[in-house]
């Protein structure tokens, strides 16, 4: 519970005084300052006037300390941004299972991503899309698998199929990690991320493929995150080297192995 170093900190944010508080709320001055020793606790009504007041969510003057956030973010949460990266508030996932009652992976074609955005949270849209099961995944967690399409994220090739980890809290994210992003504006892609909560609440998105550049989506736009698993594909990836690369610097590199040879002899002479 942070709601007393919260109060004080809002307080003195807001160049107010505890009897400057204590008027505008109509309680006592005593009561104020017990409140932000921790010696005694507000009853429901006069913690609602404390969040009207000071512009913040209960939830968030209870359980986050609002000293270790950065500016932005608080100054977003007195605006009203109230954003939840750590799965406290419920994200309705609608999901379909099979005749076992066990959880079906849904694929979601090409076609199907341009509604997707709009549809991810209607089991009337959900319902009616190609599900199929990969009895290695762990049954505990929820899997879907939408194709992807472009060149943007090599070695996965236009037209693979991305199966991916629902990602209920944001802040388990690893950066540089691929995931499958479903935004507001941008609809479905797969991207490797970089969390930049502190910096400015965005996500920061990168191809494998260095011809795009990086951009920023705002929290405030992402409906869902999938933590990539696997893909299937039917193109084989093109390796690193082509065989006669990978046979020129395997002589080079006999060569060398021979001059050191040659040179550690010599020393030893």
């Amino acid at each position: 519970m942070h709601f007393g170093t919260n109060l004080s900190f809002l307080r003195k944010r807001k160049q107010l005084s505890q009897a400057d508080l204590a008027n505008e709320l109509e309680i006592k001055r005593s009561s104020l300052s017990g409140y932000e020793l921790g010696n005694s606790e507000p009853n429901f009504e006069t913690l609602l006037r404390f969040s009207d007041f000071l512009k913040i969510s209960i939830d968030k003057l209870l359980k986050v300390d609002l000293q270790k956030i950065s500016a932005l973010y608080l100054s977003q949460l007195e605006q009203g941004i109230d954003i939840d990266l750590t799965g406290g508030k419920l994200r309705v996932l609608a999901t379909t299972v099979d005749s076992n009652n066990e959880e079906n992976i849904e694929l979601v074609p090409v076609k199907a991503k341009a509604g997707y955005a709009t549809g991810f949270g209607d089991p009337d849209f959900i319902k009616v899309l190609p599900t199929f099961q990969l009895p290695f995944l762990d049954r505990n967690k929820k899997f879907r698998t939408f194709q992807i399409s472009g060149d943007s994220m090599p070695p996965v090739s236009d037209r693979s199929w991305v199966t991916g980890e629902f990602l209920q809290n944001w802040n388990t994210i690893k950066d540089g990690y691929p995931y499958i992003v479903v935004t507001s504006n941008d609809g479905v892609v797969f991207k490797n991320l970089y969390k930049q909560y502190d910096k400015n609440q965005t996500l920061l998105l990168c191809s494998t493929n260095p011809i795009y550049e990086p951009y920023e989506v705002n929290v405030n736009e992402v409906l869902e995150i999938w933590k990539f698993v696997n893909y299937i594909s039917d193109e084989i990836p093109e390796p690193n080297l082509s065989r006669d690369q990978l046979s020129s610097s395997m002589l080079n590199m006999q060569k060398e192995i021979r001059e050191i040879k040659n040179t550690l002899r010599a020393t030893d002479d």
